[in-house]
Formats: structure tokens, C-alpha cells, sequence
């Protein structure tokens, strides 16, 4: 069961990266030391095997592998959510039942990447793998980035039905973040994503917080921490101070995957390898790697 009461989420999680050594392994020190960096950082939660880990790269055995990992590493200081990646509600069961015994706070569950359904199909499939775990569910809506998605009436029938979903992963612009509230009734907690992108804007709107790749993550929180103690104009400024990099970074997920990741790397001290099929830095690219890591400040620095 978890530890922690879904109402109470809130504030900024941070997802892992996929950090691979030089011949293309998961690199165990490398994922502890991402984890420490964003426990250092102060982020309200952790995350991982979202779009940002790379779940389609990893194998099943490397996925439950990165449950283990961070439920260790976090050791409890804050609530860890992991996302559920699968084909067939079989394969998602499995997996989550392993996150579940791992020590998931909750789960997220993403929609299959083979073909495309009609709602009612998705509600089924979703509905289904909530049944059968026993842990507080959210389910991510990411049509954007994943060619596939639910409406938000869609979701408000599917929280109907399964009482065990309760919260929200969202990952699109503010005012679809806005409707998805209004039709929820605020009943649920939804986080966005997207690098950040309108963090202040979609606090505003009610949305209770986010779940973001670390690159930006220490200056993510400082505009959530003082958005949240009612500073708004600091909040303006710590969010302006992190924008043109989540700018960059965020032009799709395979650029963040090459970009947003060595600028964490940069960061932290941490170099970065890539698992094949990637995409590859360009000298332009690195550069700005380089000047927005400078301009940042190193992870864990003051």
C-alpha cells in the first residue's frame, strides 16, 4: 500500500533519465547519483520509465531493474511514482505488480504504442490494469507526444468507473490543463510535464504540480516553492531564469532525450552516453548545451 495519501501530492517530481555507460548498459552509480542530485534539489517526489527514461530502450528485466533502483535510492524521503510501459494489459499487470512489491507509491500508467483505438478501447485497457494492483493510479495523457490520448470527458468517464484512479498525468499546454480541471471538477490531482513549460501559468490554472526531467529541476522547484509561499513575483523570476533552456531542450522527446539529458549531465558532473537509435548532438547544439549549464549553475551549488 502506499505511503502516501494521493490528495496530498503535490509540487515537483522529478523523472529519472536513462543514464547508460560507454557500451550502452544502464549505469547503476550514474542512477543513484541522478537520484541524489534531485533528493539534493528538494523535489517533492520521484519518478521513472516515463518517456523521459527511455522505457521503449529498456528491456522488461532493465525496466523493473529502475523500479528497484530508485524505491533503494529514495529510501523514503519522498513518494515515488512509476510508469507502468506495455503492450497488452498482461504485460502492464506484471509489471506494475512488480512496481507495487518494489515499493511504488503510485503508478502511471501509459497507453500501449501499438495501433490506434477508439476511447472506449483505452478506458477498457486502463480500467483493467487498475483493477488489479492496489495502489493509487494516474494515467498519462500525452497525445502529443505519443500519437495517442484521451479526451477529457474521457477521463472524467474512466475515474467514474475505476475509483482506484485518482490522480492526473497530463502533458500538453495550459489550457488543455485548465479544461481538464473544470471537467474533473478539481477532484483530482493532475501534474503536467512538458520540461515546465508554463509552470507558473498551470499552477495558476490549479494544476497541483509537475513531474519533469532533472536538468532544470533545483530552479523548478524554487519557482514552485515560491509560488506556493505567495512571492509571485519570484516565482515570475525563478521560472523566466530557467525558460530558455526548457525552450531549447523541449522541441520533442528526442530532442530532450539528447539535449535536455547532457545538459543534466553538464550539470551534475555526469557524462552521457546514448543507447542506439538516438538522436546525435550537433556542435551547435552542444554549444548551447554548454552556455545554458554555465548560465544555470551547477546541480547542487548554491
Amino acid at each position: 500500500m502506499s505511503r502516501f495519501d494521493p490528495a496530498d501530492l503535490h509540487g515537483i517530481h522529478a523523472i529519472l533519465y536513462a543514464l547508460f555507460d560507454g557500451d550502452e548498459k544502464l549505469d547503476r552509480g550514474a542512477m543513484r547519483r541522478q537520484t541524489e542530485v534531485c533528493l539534493d534539489a528538494g523535489v517533492h517526489g520521484m519518478a521513472a520509465l516515463g518517456l523521459a527514461t527511455e522505457a521503449s530502450k529498456l528491456s522488461e528485466a532493465e525496466r523493473m531493474a529502475v523500479m528497484e533502483w530508485l524505491v533503494e535510492d529514495t529510501a523514503g524521503k519522498v513518494p515515488v511514482a512509476l510508469t507502468i510501459f506495455g503492450p497488452s494489459v498482461e504485460e502492464q499487470v506484471r509489471q506494475a505488480r512488480h512496481a507495487v512489491g518494489a515499493g511504488a507509491d503510485w503508478l502511471i500508467l501509459q497507453p500501449p504504442i501499438v495501433g490506434q483505438f477508439s476511447a472506449q478501447e483505452y478506458i477498457r485497457f486502463f480500467g483493467r490494469v487498475a483493477d488489479a494492483i492496489d495502489v493509487p493510479v494516474a494515467i498519462q495523457n500525452a497525445p502529443a507526444f505519443m500519437g495517442r490520448g484521451l479526451t477529457a470527458t474521457d477521463i472524467a468517464e474512466l475515474v467514474r468507473q475505476h475509483p482506484n484512479i485518482t490522480l492526473i498525468k497530463g502533458e500538453g499546454p495550459v489550457v488543455d490543463i485548465a479544461a481538464l480541471i473544470e471537467v474533473t471538477e478539481g477532484r483530482l490531482p493532475v501534474f503536467n510535464g512538458r520540461a515546465g513549460l508554463e509552470l507558473i501559468d498551470n499552477l495558476r490554472a490549479g494544476c497541483r504540480g509537475f513531474i519533469l526531467a532533472p536538468d532544470c529541476i533545483d530552479h523548478a522547484v524554487r519557482a514552485y516553492e515560491f509560488y506556493r509561499d505567495g512571492w509571485d513575483e519570484e516565482a515570475d523570476a525563478a521560472y523566466r531564469d530557467m525558460l530558455p533552456a526548457v525552450v531549447f531542450t523541449m522541441q520533442g522527446i528526442e530532442n530532450l532525450m539528447c539535449y535536455g539529458k547532457r545538459l543534466f549531465g553538464e550539470r551534475a558532473g555526469l557524462p552521457v552516453f546514448d543507447r542506439a537509435p538516438a538522436l546525435r548532438p550537433t556542435a551547435t547544439g552542444l554549444a548551447m548545451v554548454e552556455r545554458f549549464a554555465e548560465e544555470l549553475g551547477r546541480l547542487g551549488e548554491e
